[in-house]
């Protein structure tokens, strides 16, 4: 059975294209004694599930629904994060294919009592948009590029996609 959407298309059932702007997120945490290690570094999974909660935020705003994470791409540590730090995730959608996305992820750490900043973590996350109904994966909005940044990321989205699909399928 076809959605909606699929089988017709007219002025009320095509799907409309968003700015890169409406998926742009940004979350700020602080590193608590919890989330850090015996060297007072924030932990890998800590990052990586802030990174997966930013990045979700983008992918939400952008499909206008639900999400889920099919896969990491990259995620590349820099610099450590240290206690006590105030840690700033920035995400947007860098691509949209048929029901997933790209989003990218930067991550920030400031010192805020030396003001210093550092750019500690950059992570590629590919989403699903779900149908809330039958829960299955459902179209994305294509994605309205307006600068030669947004076309840059668009582009190398298609080179990891291509290098994601041959690595999970052999080819």
């Amino acid at each position: 059975m076809k959605r909606k959407n699929e089988s017709k298309k007219g002025p009320d059932t095509e799907v409309r294209g968003k700015p890169v702007s409406a998926s742009r997120s940004e979350m700020t945490e602080i590193v608590l004694p919890a989330q850090t290690n015996p060297l007072g570094k924030l932990l890998g999974g800590q990052v990586m599930h802030f990174v997966d909660m930013a990045a979700a935020l983008a992918a939400h705003r952008h499909s206008n629904s639900y999400v889920v994470t099919a896969s990491v791409d990259y995620i590349d540590f820099r610099n450590p994060v240290n206690l006590g730090e105030i840690v700033t995730l920035k995400s947007q959608v860098n691509r949209v294919f048929h029901t997933s996305m790209e989003v990218g992820v930067e991550v920030y750490s400031e010192n805020m009592l030396t003001g210093e900043h550092k750019h500690t973590t950059t992570a590629y996350v590919t989403f699903v948009a779900i149908d809330e109904h039958t829960k299955k994966p459902k179209l994305v909005p294509p994605l309205i590029l307006k600068t030669a940044e947004e076309r840059r990321r668009f582009r190398e989205a298609a080179e990891r996609r291509k290098t994601r699909l041959a690595l999970r399928y052999g080819k």
